[in-house]
This record gives structure tokens, sequence and C-alpha cells, in this order.
């Protein structure tokens, strides 16, 4: 008999707290929902929350290939713009920045990107139905 792996699963519950925000729970953490027609600049909206989730997954990309690749950073900061298409409605395309703080050269830099492209879960869910691209640059070129 051959053990299978266990699947990783993720459970969130939201709630409607009124006609202005909503919010959302997993595990220990809370986040604000925008869920008001209007608008409500105090919480994210679902498109923001998509592009958060998009970046945090590629920061937890990066977390976890640093240690593998013994790849040295100082920092990571993710600058994601989504465009969103009214007909039908969707993010008709995504761009990112990922900017590392760091001295490794620049083929390391190139292997630390395709590393978080290729086993990034919300950067594959995302990628197949939206015109997703970007960059990783170093903080030094960033600032130029």
């Amino acid at each position: 008999m051959t053990d299978t792996p266990t699947k990783m699963q993720f459970h969130v519950v939201s709630h409607r707290e009124s006609a202005h925000i909503s919010s959302s729970i997993c595990k220990n953490a809370q986040i604000d929902l925008d869920t008001d027609l209007a608008g409500n600049p105090d919480a994210f909206n679902p498109a923001e929350l998509l592009l958060a989730a998009l970046s945090a997954c590629m920061i937890k990309g990066i977390e976890r290939v640093t240690p593998i690749l013994k790849f040295e950073l100082r920092g990571v900061e993710v600058q994601v713009q989504g465009v969103r298409q009214d007909v039908p409605p969707r993010m008709e395309f995504i761009r990112y920045e990922i900017v590392v703080d760091t001295d490794e050269s620049d083929r390391r830099l190139e292997l630390l990107h395709d590393n978080v492209k290729k086993y990034g879960t919300v950067f594959n869910t995302v990628a197949p139905g939206t015109d997703l691209s970007g960059v990783m640059r170093r903080r030094s070129e960033a600032l130029e």
C-alpha cells in the first residue's frame, strides 16, 4: 500500500458586518473587507485582496527557497498593479516588481525569480487566467 501525501487545506470564514464592511477570519487572524458598493478606504476590496495574496505568495516563496539556495538578502518589497476589465469583469492584466535588497549575482537573482514563478500556489492559480508578468530587481537598480 502506498502512502498518499496529505494535501494542504485552507479554511476562511467571511461575515457581512454591515453594508459598508465585512470581515474574514482564518486561524487567529482577521482582515477587514471592503464590500461597500461606494468603496471603503479602510479595507481591502476583493481585487486588492487578490493582489495582496499574489504579493504574499511571492514573498512566502522567497522565504521558502532562500535557505535552500543559500541566497542572502536583507529585504524584499513587492509592488503589484492590476487593471480591471469591465465586460466581462476580470483582471485584464497584472504587473509586478519584486525588489530584493541583496548582493547576490544577476544569475542568482534570476534563479530566485524563476523559483517564485514556478512554485507559487497563488501565482500559478492566477497566471493561466490573467496576463501576469513582472520583473525582479535588486534594490539599487530599482531606485535608479
